[in-house]
């Protein structure tokens, strides 16, 4: 007998249970949505900085997106400037641009390098306009088809603003929100499936799916079900961080910087009325006091709070949907905010979720498609992460000697080996860096490949040469027009 899906409960607020909320209701009006959280019961709430599908999420939702980065004291990010990573005192930029053009068969980075043979003096990131505009310190939207001034974006914003804004839009749209604590969870004695939420006052919150957004806790797929938890510390040993607002800067930069330090790394994240910094290591390594000392020392403006400690082990769970409850957010598992992925992965868990959405019975066969898609999904984001980790040459401590160490899973293996060979690129469906992120970071970390696809080899060396000033010439000329970053929000979140 089918079973159809009428209500969802959603355990646990925060960015992830008010975007869920706000998106299933969008998509699924008709169903009757709960959700469930307790202001005595903190959130995680230092996920400042997105990547580009963010705009995505937003205007499907219909956000204005003046009025959302007025909300959200919001900026514009381009890129992430990744500071000492290869050695000290060297830094490049991951920008959400794509060198170049689109020259034929194969990635830009092969025309490139022949052009180097040739004699060309220029970077990589010469032919990035999000890099030249990061250089600049300037921002405009460029309203134009052509791909060669194609330059993506994402935002900085204060994430537990962001779930306010959300909240309000869902229950405007008829999200019922619960304040209430979770004491027990109402579980079928034949199939295990979660039947309901009982409150420490006593109510019940009966559902047909539930949405667990309770954090590192994983109340409902991890302690209710018994969901295993896949550890890959082995691979990423940060299991703490530190994080502290900090008064801003008089310029407000249009990325993110991530400066790695003798022991771990630092992010600055730069908003419209603070600072977000924060300090990510292992305690393997790194003491918490001296984590504290490291962080507060290096701050460039003053703090507004006291740093608070958030632990953490790298990983996922082993099903990210069991039985008739998914993981969102951080229950489903923790990647460490190296590449700004925490926001996105709740976006993708709940697209995932909506393209597989049950009529009636919960199907084993879309359970089976979300947790293959979001297992890759989560590994293709870990193998990106790991290679900034391993492909360093510092000599400065224990840590960074460490991870030039590490056994690498299988599959970065074989990217690194292509790229070194041929300077070839390859992907799989669900990662969602896509070429031009992997070659940034492949040569930012010091990789030169050896060789190119020989198509580059049908220029002359004078023909090679002048396409690459052509294109060159092409990327600087929206820069002088630009305006600075500030003068862009300012202008830009004027209330009309």
């Amino acid at each position: 007998m089918s079973s159809p899906i009428r209500k969802v409960v959603i355990a646990g607020g925060g960015t992830a249970g008010w975007m869920s909320a706000a998106l299933l209701k969008k998509v699924l009006p008709h169903l009757e949505i709960e959700l469930v959280e307790s202001a005595d019961i903190g959130t995680i709430g230092v996920g400042e900085a997105t990547i580009p599908p963010i705009q995505t999420f937003n205007q499907f939702l219909g956000l204005d997106e003046k009025t959302f980065l007025r909300e959200t004291n919001g900026t514009i990010k381009l890129a992430i400037s990744f500071e000492n990573w290869r050695v000290p005192g060297e830094s490049y930029l991951h920008t959400f641009g794509a060198p170049g053009a689109t020259l034929g068969f194969c990635g830009f980075q092969h025309f490139w390098l022949r052009a180097k043979k040739a004699g060309l003096q220029q970077s990589l990131w010469d032919f990035d306009l999000n890099y030249l505009s990061c250089q600049a310190g300037k921002f405009n939207k460029i309203q134009t088809e052509n791909p060669v001034y194609s330059m993506g974006y994402a935002y900085h914003f204060d994430s537990s603003l962001y779930g306010q804004f959300l909240r309000r839009l869902a229950e405007q749209s008829g999200v019922k929100r619960t304040e209430g604590t979770i004491a027990h969870i109402a579980q079928n004695a034949q199939t295990g499936f979660i039947e309901a939420l009982q409150l420490s006052d006593g109510r019940q919150l009966k559902g047909d799916l539930f949405i667990d957004c309770t954090g590192m806790r994983g109340l409902l797929l991890q302690q209710a079900l018994g969901v295993g938890y896949e550890d890959w510390s082995h691979w990423l040993c940060a299991d703490s961080a530190l994080a502290v607002p900090s008064q801003r800067h008089d310029t407000t930069l249009p990325y993110t910087r991530s400066i790695a330090r003798q022991t771990g790394w630092q992010w600055r994240i730069p908003l419209t009325h603070r600072n977000g910094n924060g300090l990510v290591y292992s305690s393997q390594y790194l003491s918490d006091d001296n984590a504290h000392d490291m962080l507060m020392g290096n701050l460039e403006t003053e703090a507004l709070d006291t740093p608070r400690t958030i632990r953490f082990k790298t990983g996922r769970a082993e099903q990210q949907w069991a039985k008739n409850v998914v993981g969102i957010g951080l229950s489903s598992g923790f990647l460490e905010p190296l590449e700004s992925t925490s926001i996105h992965l709740i976006q993708s868990g709940i697209v995932r979720l909506l393209k597989l959405f049950p009529k009636d019975d919960i199907l084993a066969s879309s359970q089976a498609l979300y947790n293959r898609d979001s297992k890759e999904e989560f590994e293709t984001i870990r193998d990106f992460i790991i290679l900034h980790y391993y492909q360093n040459e510092r000599t400065d401590s224990d840590f960074w000697q460490d991870m030039r160490r590490l056994a690498l899973p299988h599959r970065l293996e074989q990217k690194i080996a292509a790229f070194k060979d041929s300077a070839t690129i390859f992907n799989e469906a669900n990662d969602i860096f896509r070429d031009a992120s992997w070659v940034q970071v492949m040569m930012g970390q010091g990789i030169t490949p050896a060789s190119y696809h020989p198509s580059a080899d049908a220029y002359s060396d004078e023909a090679i040469l002048a396409l690459m000033q052509k294109i060159y010439h092409a990327k600087q000329q929206p820069i002088e027009q630009m305006l600075s970053h500030d003068e862009f929000l300012a202008r830009f979140t004027a209330a009309s």
